[in-house]
């Protein structure tokens, strides 16, 4: 069965998307419409302007959500292959994506952290293409650009300029235009915005924006389903960390650094989670794209393929248990 994802074929895409409606079967069977979040303006104003054609249709932004965690299974399918992160191209990082945003319900409701996936991963997608092109400083201004437009949506999200610095350090060598240009690309996302309310007399809006919280959501069923979750998360986390030691030790120098800053993102993510308001129920779904690469490795360790199936049955066994816990 675990041939069937790391094949590359076009029928995998089918595959996949029926994977897609098994696994989130249960939330589409009881769907939730998405409530404003005090103090994030700009989603809240997108949820308006939502409501004018879904109305309170909960399976409606539902089903708009599932199919957005499946385009975003196959853009990260699609930067592992582009960037070449791994030995062989495979549909086992968009299997994974899938497969762990499923452990927890509100992950797969319209949330504002599955918008914030589309910046992180398309500045992530633009930060892997800094050390080969002949544009650099448009590639800067991008990635900077799509991490200043996710931290407009989150105040949390200003600890991803670190994930900028560390873009600008690891990919390229110091040249003071393009760290000039990576901070006006940070810069004029903030700067229009306020222009925005300012000419609409709700300059106001921008004291809502600072917002710090502690996210540990109290919808958690029981501390046993806590505790086993996190432990099934820990296995599948160090296997691919494990498996990713002996792969990536036969990559080149670019990949290397490409795994380094995945590894920052992971770091990071986690760090911005903990920070976010508790009203964010989805706030630990932006840790979800650099964990299912990570734990990728794990499934396509060719050397131990009984390692790697074993680990893939147990995917599949923690996922039917924490699909009966949150009936």
């Amino acid at each position: 069965m675990l041939q069937l994802f790391r094949n590359n074929s076009p029928f995998t895409v089918i595959v996949l998307f029926i994977f897609t409606l098994l696994v989130k079967f249960q939330v589409l069977l009881h769907p939730v419409a998405p409530i404003p979040v005090s103090g994030h303006f700009l989603y809240n104003f997108m949820l308006s302007w939502l409501y004018l054609v879904f109305r309170h249709e909960g399976f409606a932004y539902t089903m708009l959500a599932v199919v957005i965690l499946f385009i975003q299974a196959l853009y990260l399918k699609s930067i592992a292959t582009r960037h070449k992160l791994f030995p062989r191209y495979t549909y086992i990082p968009a299997y994974v994506y899938l497969l762990v945003t499923s452990i927890y319900p509100p992950f797969n409701f319209f949330n504002e952290t599955l918008l914030l996936n589309w910046f992180l991963l398309g500045a992530m997608d633009i930060m892997f293409d800094f050390t080969q092109t002949t544009q650099p400083r448009k590639l800067i201004f991008n990635a900077s650009f799509f991490l200043s437009m996710a931290a407009l949506f989150q105040f949390t999200m200003l600890a991803w300029f670190f994930m900028l610095l560390v873009g600008m350090v690891m990919f390229r060598s110091f040249n003071l235009g393009e760290w000039s240009v990576a901070i006006m690309g940070y810069v004029t996302p903030p700067y229009f915005l306020a222009c925005i309310l300012f000419l609409t007399d709700s300059f106001g809006l921008y004291a809502q924006w600072p917002h710090i919280g502690f996210s540990l959501s109290s919808d958690i069923s029981s501390p046993f389903y806590l505790i086993l979750t996190l432990a099934g998360i820990f296995i599948l986390l160090a296997s691919g960390i494990f498996a990713m030691r002996q792969n990536v030790a036969m990559s080149n120098i670019y990949i290397r650094r490409d795994w380094i800053a995945l590894s920052f993102y992971l770091i990071i993510s986690v760090f911005v989670a903990i920070l976010t308001d508790i009203e964010v129920k989805s706030a630990w779904l932006i840790t979800m794209p650099a964990l299912s690469i990570i734990i990728s490795h794990a499934l396509l360790l060719e050397k131990n393929k009984r390692f790697s199936n074993f680990i893939f049955y147990f995917s599949l066994i923690f996922l039917v248990f924490c699909l009966m816990a949150n009936k």
